[in-house]
């Protein structure tokens, strides 16, 4: 089969926005070229063996040539691979789409185009800014707000975009604002028009700051917003303050850290959101899979689950074998916590042991009344030995299957910096707890950010308390909803 390039839209970062056709080219895709400013989980639908390259550029940072990404796209096409070039946005506003589409029609390369929900339209309608509105704006127009500034002619008709009768969405505008504001009043445009910048859109940690044009350059540098963000002109973006959905709620108001992996971290971030409040994302910990055969299970009397991402893990690896639940037919089930059963009911199982208390002392004596000749112990490479040696001090064969470890994430500046100052952290591990401390610059710099901390479960507050930390609340149902309730109870008064 010859290759081809399908130029892929992602959407402006929140990942629910990702379209169907989307989902379903990426896990074919043999290569993925990517921008830097896709959504996170975008990445982890691209099949096993994929060629994934960062072809992203950074504003004031590192950038890759257009010229090698089009390099990349005619290389490997012609090399019969199905290319995916997956950019921000929609590839054809301000995405460069239209280029790359050119270079495969002059290569003779077939290409499909799969637009995406364009930031202009989407981030001001998750501020509750719609960009038309009957009686107030009847037209739309985008407009970069990124030009070189060493060019000795501006492309932008500034006189002819004072007259627009309509609404003005600038795309990429942050570090031009003052010079935009500027030129606009200059050529007509009322000094009192509403404008509203907001800064990563979609995102849980979205945000809107609103002024005039005379005063939102100074309204945005006050607030510090960065980049990306998109810039609102005109009387539809006072109407944020009247429609803004994102943000209200029983936890309107609190600024709350998810420290999850990246790949678990959605669940509790949209939960999060959709109560009210304002999410930071700063995944201190990733998971790496540990490739190891999953033995047959036929005579096998127990096989114990000690985590979610174990869960995961372990119908992963049967399903590399070939096989599926049915494996675990007749042998009994016994997880660590609620969090764990709960994951492992998504794939049909319905545990046998569950302790009401998520820590392995529980889940050990809640073993003692099962006759066990043979166990399998499922988990991650830290895991704490304690069930494995309950198991064989009663005289259990006991195997161990490690599927995964778990690592450390740095945290850029920017997400440190919000991180320490949001109201609370939410702790979902101790490997979680310990990395982002150690992520934060310590113990002593949580302690003076004044951040409330929230862990999930005995275990994790154990961690806190070795880091030197004690922890605010402790869930009472030790999983990611039973978090999220111990919140809910802190912002009534309850806790």
């Amino acid at each position: 089969m010859s290759g081809r390039v399908v130029l892929i839209g992602a959407g402006p970062g929140d990942p629910g926005l990702l379209t169907v056709r989307a989902v379903e080219v990426l896990g074919r895709a043999d290569v993925v070229l990517h921008d830097k400013l896709i959504p996170s989980s975008a990445l982890e639908l691209v099949k096993a063996g994929a060629q994934v390259i960062d072809v992203g550029k950074v504003g004031g940072g590192e950038q890759v040539p257009q010229d090698e990404t089009h390099r990349l796209l005619v290389e490997h096409a012609q090399a019969g691979r199905l290319v995916v070039r997956l950019k921000g946005g929609d590839p054809f506003v301000f995405g460069r789409g239209g280029e790359e589409a050119q270079v495969c029609r002059a290569a003779g390369i077939p290409f499909e185009v799969v637009p995406g929900v364009t930031a202009g339209v989407a981030a001001p309608a998750y501020a509750g800014i719609p960009v038309t509105q009957r009686g107030m704006a009847s037209a739309v127009a985008f407009v970069t707000g990124h030009e070189d500034p060493a060019k000795p002619e501006t492309a932008i008709d500034w006189a002819a975009l004072a007259r627009f009768p309509g609404t003005l969405v600038f795309y990429m505008g942050v570090r031009a604002l003052p010079r935009i504001a500027e030129r606009l009043v200059a050529e007509g445009r009322p000094a009192d028009e509403p404008v509203a910048v907001v800064e990563r859109g979609t995102l849980p940690d979205q945000r809107a700051v609103h002024g005039t044009l005379a005063d939102i350059a100074a309204v945005a540098q006050e607030a510090g917003v960065k980049p990306p963000s998109v810039t609102v002109v005109g009387p539809v973006a006072a109407l944020g303050a009247e429609l803004a959905w994102i943000g209200t709620g029983p936890l309107a108001g609190q600024s709350i850290v998810v420290t999850r992996a990246r790949s678990q971290a959605s669940g509790l971030a949209t939960r999060l959101r959709d109560l009210g409040a304002r999410v930071v994302e700063a995944p201190s910990i990733r998971t790496e899979p540990i490739d190891e055969v999953i033995p047959d299970l036929g005579d096998v009397d127990l096989v114990v689950v000690t985590s979610p991402n174990g869960v995961r893990r372990l119908f992963e690896a049967l399903n590399a074998g070939g096989r599926d639940a049915r494996a675990l037919a007749g042998t009994k089930v016994a997880v660590i916590g609620p969090g764990t059963a709960e994951a492992i009911r998504r794939y049909g199982i319905d545990p046998d042991v569950v302790p009401v208390r998520a820590v392995a002392e529980s889940l050990a004596e809640a073993l003692g009344s099962l006759d066990v000749r043979r166990a399998v112990v499922v988990r991650g490479e830290q895991a704490r030995p304690v069930v494995t040696e309950a198991l064989r001090a009663r005289g259990a064969e006991v195997e161990l299957v490690t599927l995964y470890r778990t690592v450390p994430e740095e945290l850029d500046v920017r997400t440190r910096d919000r991180a320490l100052g949001a109201d609370w952290a939410t702790f979902t591990s101790g490997s979680s707890a310990r990395a982002f401390v150690t992520a934060a610059g310590g113990a002593d710099a949580v302690r003076e950010s004044g951040l409330k901390l929230a862990s999930i479960g005995p275990i994790t507050t154990e961690a806190l308390h070795a880091l030197g930390l004690e922890p605010d609340l402790e869930a009472e149902v030790h999983t990611p909803a039973g978090l999220v309730d111990a919140l809910l109870a802190a912002a009534s008064g309850a806790h």
